[in-house]
C-alpha cells in the first residue's frame, strides 16, 4: 500500500511512501497530506466472512488488506488495547433508538470519547515504529477537546516520544480540560493557547511544515509527527467502525448483507466522515453520508452550495464544541480523491490566501453524490436531548446534531447509523440544561443531576478528575508555542 500527496510532488520528496513512512511524517508537498494511492476492494465476500466476527478480527483483516508495512505483533500489541473498553468482544456497540435509527457508541474507551477508536492503537503502532528505528519523535496534536485527552492517554510513558498537546483555553468542557491538564507522565505537555481550535490546528500546521523549527529538532535528534487526523494513521482506524457498525445491523437482524443504509455524521475535522467515504469505496453499501454541523456550519455551505467561505467568519461558541471548527483538513483528502492533485492545491492555496473555494458545478454534483448535509442549533440540539431521553436514550450534543440531519436529508426509507462520539459525562451542563431547564451549572453538578435523573452511575475515570491535582498549568499566546515546546524538550 503506497501513500501519495494531495497537492502534488514539489521534487524533494520521493513520489510514493509507505504507510509506515506516512505516518511517521504525515505533512507532504505544499502542505499538503498523504493519501492512499488505492483502496483495497472488499466486496460482498469480505462482509459475508465477517459477518460473524469479532472488532479486532475484523480490525486486523482491514489492515491485512491494506497490506500496511507493520510487524504482526505490533498490531496485535495494538488491537489488543480494545480488550480495555466496557466490552473487549464489541468495543463499539450499536443500539438501536427508533425502527429505522441506530446509535453506533464509539465513546466505551478510556477517555469516553470516539478518538480513542482510532489513537489508542495507533500510539502503540507509532511508539514501535519509533523504537525500531531507534529515532526519538515529537508527536503534535491539536484539539477542540477529545483528541487531545485520547492521545495524551494512548502516549504517555511509551518509549521514543514526547507529546504536545494545543487546546484552546475555554473551548473545551471542564470535563475534557481535566483530562489534560491533571495529566503527570513526563512525556507529556499540555499548552493551552488564546485563541479558538482553528487557531490551535494552523499552529500544528504550521510547525509541522516549518522548515527552520524541523531543523531546531533535528540538532537534538528529534523527528516531528502528529496524532491530528492529518495523520492516516488514525484514519485507517476510524474506517474500520463504519464497516462494524454495518455487520451488527445484520446480526442484528436489521438488514440484510447488500442493504443500503445511511451514514450519519456529527462531522468536524471531517475524518469521521472520511472513514466512510473510504468505506464505501472499500465496497460497503451505503446510500449516502449524512453530515451534520453545528452553526459553525461551513461543511454544509459546501456540501449544499459547492462553497467553502470562511472570509468573513469567525468560529463561533456551541454546546458541540468538539465541532467548532472552520478549516475542516481531512476534506482535502475529499477533494483530492474526486478531483486530484492539481485541482487540491489549487483550491487548498485558494483557501489559504482567499479564506474561500468555490467549486464548479459538476464537481459539485460529484460531492453531492456522496454527502447530504445540514446544520444544527444549540437550541435544536437541547430538544433532540429531551426527546430522545423521553425515549430512553441518553445522548451528549455532538450526537444530537445527527437528529437534524435525520430528519431532513434522507430522501429513501433506509436505516440510518448515527455516529455517538462522546459519552454523556463529557457535556454534562448541556444535557442537564436540555433535562431539567436549569442553566449555569457546572460540571460536578451536572453529572449528579443527570446521574440521579437517568438511575445510572457516573464512571469512576471521569469522577476522580475533580479530585486530581492539575499538572499542565501552561496558558499562553499562540506566537509563543514554539519557545514553550523548545524549553519542554531541552
Amino acid at each position: 500500500m503506497n501513500f501519495i500527496e494531495t497537492r502534488g510532488n514539489d521534487g524533494t520528496r520521493p513520489e510514493a511512501i509507505s504507510f509506515s513512512q506516512a505516518i511517521l511524517a504525515p505533512m507532504s508537498s505544499y502542505g499538503g497530506i498523504y493519501s492512499p494511492e488505492s483502496l483495497p476492494d472488499l466486496g460482498s465476500d469480505f462482509l459475508e466472512r465477517h459477518v460473524d466476527a469479532d472488532y479486532k478480527t475484523l480490525a486486523n483483516s482491514i489492515l491485512t488488506a491494506f497490506d500496511v508495512d507493520i510487524d504482526q505483533a505490533v498490531i496485535d500489541e495494538a488491537l489488543a488495547l480494545y480488550d480495555h473498553f466496557d466490552d473487549p468482544k464489541n468495543p463499539a456497540p450499536v443500539v438501536r433508538v427508533k425502527d429505522d435509527l441506530f446509535i453506533s457508541e464509539l465513546y466505551h474507551g478510556p477517555t469516553r470519547a470516539f478518538k480513542d477508536m482510532a489513537l489508542q492503537p495507533f500510539g502503540v503502532v507509532l511508539s514501535s515504529l519509533a523504537q525500531s528505528r531507534n529515532e526519538d519523535y515529537l508527536i503534535m496534536a491539536a484539539t477542540s477537546g477529545d483528541t487531545g485527552p485520547a492521545a495524551l492517554e494512548t502516549f504517555k510513558n511509551r518509549k521514543n516520544v514526547r507529546v504536545v498537546c494545543l487546546y484552546p483555553d475555554g473551548g473545551t468542557s471542564d470535563v475534557q480540560r481535566l483530562q489534560m491538564v491533571t495529566e503527570n507522565a513526563e512525556n507529556l505537555k499540555v499548552i493551552g493557547i488564546h485563541g479558538d481550535f482553528d487557531d490551535a490546528q494552523s499552529a500544528l500546521k504550521m510547525l509541522l511544515g516549518s522548515d527552520s523549527f524541523n531543523s531546531k529538532l533535528t540538532e537534538k535528534n528529534i523527528s516531528l509527527s502528529a496524532a491530528n487526523s492529518v495523520n492516516f494513521g488514525r484514519i485507517i482506524f476510524q474506517l474500520m467502525y463504519h464497516i462494524h457498525s454495518y455487520l451488527e445491523l445484520v446480526r442484528q437482524d436489521a438488514i440484510k448483507l447488500g442493504d443500503k443504509v445511511y451514514l450519519n455524521v456529527p462531522s468536524g475535522n471531517f475524518g469521521n466522515a472520511l472513514g466512510g467515504y473510504y468505506a464505501i469505496k472499500m465496497g460497503l453499501p451505503v446510500e449516502k453520508i449524512l453530515i451534520a454541523s453545528n452553526e459553525n456550519n461551513v461543511l454544509t455551505s459546501l456540501i449544499n452550495d459547492g462553497v467553502y467561505d470562511i472570509s468573513d467568519s469567525s468560529v463561533i461558541a456551541t454546546t458541540s464544541p468538539a465541532m467548532d471548527i472552520l478549516k475542516s483538513s481531512n476534506v482535502e483528502r475529499i477533494l483530492f480523491d474526486l478531483f486530484g492533485n492539481e485541482r487540491t492545491k489549487e483550491l487548498m492555496q485558494q483557501l489559504d490566501t482567499d479564506k474561500c473555494y468555490k467549486l464548479v458545478e459538476s464537481e459539485l454534483a460529484e460531492l453531492q453524490k456522496i454527502f447530504s448535509a445540514d446544520y444544527c442549533t444549540d437550541d435544536e440540539g437541547k430538544k433532540y436531548i429531551q426527546e430522545a431521553f423521553k425515549d430512553g436514550y441518553l445522548m451528549d450534543p455532538h450526537t444530537a446534531t445527527c437528529f437534524k440531519t435525520y430528519e431532513t436529508c434522507r430522501d429513501k426509507a433506509l436505516k440510518t447509523i448515527i455516529y455517538s462520539t462522546a459519552e454523556w459525562t463529557k457535556f454534562s451542563p448541556t444535557i442537564a440544561e436540555a433535562l431539567t431547564g436549569e442553566k449555569g451549572s457546572g460540571d460536578r453538578e451536572a453529572l449528579k443531576a443527570i446521574a440521579e435523573k437517568a438511575e445510572i452511575v457516573i464512571p469512576d475515570v471521569i469522577n476522580e478528575l475533580f479530585s486530581k491535582e492539575i499538572i499542565q498549568n501552561t496558558i499562553i499566546d499562540k506566537t509563543e508555542i514554539e519557545k514553550e515546546i523548545m524549553e519542554f524538550l531541552a
